[in-house]
Order: structure tokens, then C-alpha cells, then sequence
């Protein structure tokens, strides 16, 4: 994300109620997924209704850097002829993931499987994210790393070209660092092993088998065991994206706070390990009914319509947030609007995403009139049963989930809510404010 035309400002403001079908984009957490397995398997994979973010296209560029050859050959569609398991080629370039935590730490692993060096940066938010956790356990597979202090990007990474299996219990639950090393042991001899405290999102391992790949899990009193047999030939698969639950979380929110709204939102991915928010909404009396549900690609979809309701404070376990860990910044729009007290617990992992979300959600709601506590792990908003009553104007630190958010909560509130720099929101929703305003929405540049 460059900052050559400047901060782009948007306002949200209360207007009629929200109505009609729309799609969200694909999954991102998927779409990532879908190019880098695709660049390790044998053929060409064909991904259909892919994210057009610039994080997955920076992983996009990123896997062609590698010696993958990569096409966008249609709206959403794109091929990938793989280069097998172990032969990604020395790139000629700094890999530059952007905003892009996910492709940047999965990187990792899938370059810690291969004997070639590569340099990988990103914007100025990403490269304040710790890597460290990621590159501890690849260091015990191989890899060598040349790091800042505390595995800060931009680092070098050197493959190794005899990777060990390992087998590693992570010391808190993390979907990225178990599907790094995964990733690196694929062009490991034996199986590689992790154990999970708490069950994370395993979109890894549901692709890692449509690639033919062998993944077990198992449940266990010492937590969950993911198992990966080294050295397979993945085969090119066709990928159909579903849409991301993270995306889908913005307008369902805003249909529930804003009066009288009735939508449906289509073709919504709903794993089980990516449906704690409305598990949540649902128990705080969210009007949620799943639709023509079905299975595409060994991941579960539906059809969601939603409607206006009101909405109470409940507790949210810290044992949920794995489920919904990027969709606690929206929930706490909701809870803002919500009769009572909303307690969340379990969040020191949004210190450390593209901004402090935690201090950033707090700053943000206090400035809208809302009662709001933030403490090292936890948030807690007391709300009347109505909307705050807005009208500030929200840092969003280069996060696009804060910016979403808070024209989100802009949409039930009596003051317009100006965010400062909509720009990032792009990485993950790049037609955002034109999706929600065929939906009704008034959103607009401020």
C-alpha cells in the first residue's frame, strides 16, 4: 500500500434500512492458501472467486517471484502451474507482502522446505509484527533466519535442503504458525507433528488434503494432534473460494443495528473453526438463519439472512477467540449498541495485529459517546440498547478492520463516524463502501 494520493477519508451516517443480496469477497485466509499449495503441487490448480486484495495478490506476486507461473485469466479466476513440492526457484527479488501477516508468515514455511534464500518485507504495520513465534519453530526444522530484534521484517530467510520433522506443541494457538509448519514439513522425511492448546481455523489442513496431501487430527486431553506424513506429490485441485466470514462480519452487524434491515448475504464459507462471531450475535439475540447450506471444496458454505434485532450483553469466553480472533472489533460495534454489559476476554493476540486493536477499538468507541474498558486481555462495553451517539473521527492505524468497523457503527449512529484513512481496507475489501451502499448504506468520502 503506497501513500502516494494521501489519506482517504469516509464518513458513515444513519440513513434507511438496510435490504438486499449481496456476495463478500473470497476468503482470504483461503485464497493464500489456494496460491501457495498451488505453487507446490504437480499441474495446473485453477482457483475460482479468489480474493483481489493486494495481500493475497501481493502473495500472488510473491509465489511468481518463486518460479510459480501465475495467471489471472478471468474475474476472480486464476491458474497456477506448481513447480512440486521442494522446487521453488531462487528469487530475484525482495518478496514485499505488504499488509499481509498471513502471507508473510506462511511464507515462511513454505521457503524453510527449500534450499534458496529470499528476503521478505512489507509496509510499515506488517513490519512491526512479531515473527519471532514463527521462526522458532522453523529453526528447529532447518531454516536460518537473519532478523532485526524480535524477528522483525525485513528478514532473510535460508531454506534448509535436508528439513527435519518436528514435532511442536504451540505455546499459545495459532493458525499461522501451525500452518508454517506445516508447510515446511511437506519437503520433510517422516511426520511432522503439531499440537494445538485450542483448536485454530485448519483451513490448511482441509486444502493440504484436496491436494492429496495425508493430515490426521485428532483430539486429545493434551490438545488437538495435526499430523502431516513429509514428501508427498500434491496434485492441481480446482479451488472454489468461498466467501470470507471475516468480510461477511461488517454487514451483518450493520443490518443488525440498524433498524428494520433485512439482507442476505451469499456464498459465506462457514467452518466451524470461523464461526464464534455469530455463535456470539446469536446469543446476544441476533436474527442469523443459515441458507441453502453445502459443501464446496471440503469446506462448508451457506446462504445467511439477517435481520434487525435487539440486541443484549453477554460474556464471551476466551476459548472462543481462536473462532472469531479478527471479528472482535466489529462485535464491539454490536455490543456498543446492545442492552448491557459485553465482556470479551482472551484477546492479547489483537495487541499485536496490524494495529493494537484493543487500544484502538476503546479510542475509537469512547469518542463515539460509548462506555467502554480495554485491559490487557480483555474489552468490556456496557451499552443502552441503543446506538452511541457518534460523531467522532477514528484513527484507523492502517488497519482495515478498525476503518470497516467503525463506518459500521456509523450507519445506527445519530452523528456521522469519519474514519481518517480508508486506504487499507483494500488489503481484504476492496469494494467495501460499494457493496454496503447497494445494500442502502450511506457511506461516503468526508
Amino acid at each position: 500500500m503506497t501513500d502516494e494520493t494521501g489519506p482517504k477519508r469516509l464518513r458513515a451516517r444513519a440513513g434507511k434500512a438496510l435490504a438486499g443480496r449481496i456476495g463478500v469477497p473470497g476468503d482470504k485466509s483461503i485464497s493464500h492458501r489456494a496460491l501457495m499449495l498451488g505453487a507446490l503441487a504437480i499441474g495446473r490448480t485453477t482457483i475460482v472467486e479468489m480474493l483481489e486484495g493486494e495481500d493475497v495478490l501481493n502473495t500472488a506476486h510473491a509465489m511468481q517471484a518463486l518460479g510459480a507461473r501465475v495467471e489471472r485469466t478471468g474475474d476472480g479466476t486464476w491458474s497456477v502451474d506448481g513447480l512440486g513440492v521442494g522446487g521453488l526457484a531462487q528469487p530475484d527479488e525482495i518478496l514485499d507482502f505488504g499488509n499481509a501477516g498471513t502471507g508473510a508468515r506462511l511464507a515462511l514455511g513454505l521457503l524453510a522446505g527449500n534450499s534458496i534464500s529470499a528476503t521478505l518485507t512489507g509496509d510499515a504495520s506488517l513490519r512491526k509484527r512479531p515473527m519471532g513465534r514463527v521462526i522458532a519453530p522453523l529453526e528447529q526444522m532447518g531454516a536460518r533466519f537473519l532478523a532485526r530484534g524480535g524477528g522483525l521484517l525485513p528478514l532473510t530467510i535460508t531454506g534448509s535442503d535436508a528439513p527435519l520433522p518436528i514435532e511442536y506443541r504451540l505455546p499459545v494457538p495459532s493458525a499461522q504458525v501451525k500452518s508454517a509448519i506445516l508447510l515446511a514439513g511437506l519437503s520433510s522425511p517422516g511426520t511432522t507433528t503439531v499440537i494445538e492448546p485450542e483448536p485454530t481455523r485448519d483451513h490448511t489442513e482441509r486444502m493440504l488434503r484436496h491436494f492429496r496431501a495425508t493430515v490426521t487430527v485428532e483430539d486429545t486431553r493434551n490438545g488437538r494432534v495435526v499430523s502431516l506424513k513429509g514428501q508427498p506429490e500434491l496434485k492441481a485441485a480446482k479451488i472454489r473460494v468461498p466467501g470470507d466470514p471475516s468480510s461477511a462480519a461488517f454487514p451483518i452487524v450493520a443490518a443488525l443495528i440498524v433498524p428494520d434491515s433485512d439482507i442476505t448475504i451469499l456464498n459465506v464459507g462457514l467452518n466451524s473453526l470461523r464461526t464464534g462471531l455469530i455463535a456470539t450475535l446469536r446469543e446476544m439475540g441476533g436474527d442469523i438463519e443459515m441458507l441453502n447450506a453445502r459443501d464446496e471444496g471440503g469446506e462448508p458454505v451457506a446462504d445467511l439472512r439477517v435481520r434487525a434485532s435487539e440486541l443484549k450483553g453477554v460474556r464471551v469466553p476466551a476459548e472462543r477467540a481462536p473462532t472469531m480472533i479478527d471479528e472482535y472489533p466489529v462485535l464491539a460495534m454490536a455490543a456498543s449498541c446492545a442492552a448491557g454489559r459485553t465482556e470479551m476476554h482472551g484477546l492479547a493476540e489483537l495487541r499485536v495485529k496490524e494495529s493494537d486493536r484493543l487500544a484502538a477499538i476503546a479510542t475509537g468507541l469512547a469518542a463515539c459517546g460509548a462506555r467502554v474498558e480495554a485491559g490487557t486481555d480483555s474489552l468490556a462495553v456496557t451499552g443502552t440498547g441503543r446506538a452511541p451517539a457518534g460523531g467522532g473521527t477514528i484513527a484507523t492505524a492502517l488497519d482495515h478492520r478498525i476503518a470497516m468497523s467503525f463506518l459500521v457503527l456509523g450507519l445506527a449512529t445519530k452523528k456521522p463516524v469519519a474514519v481518517d484513512d480508508a486506504r487499507p481496507i483494500d488489503t481484504s475489501f476492496p469494494d467495501f463502501a460499494g457493496s454496503m451502499g447497494r445494500l442502502g448504506a450511506d457511506i461516503a468520502p468526508a
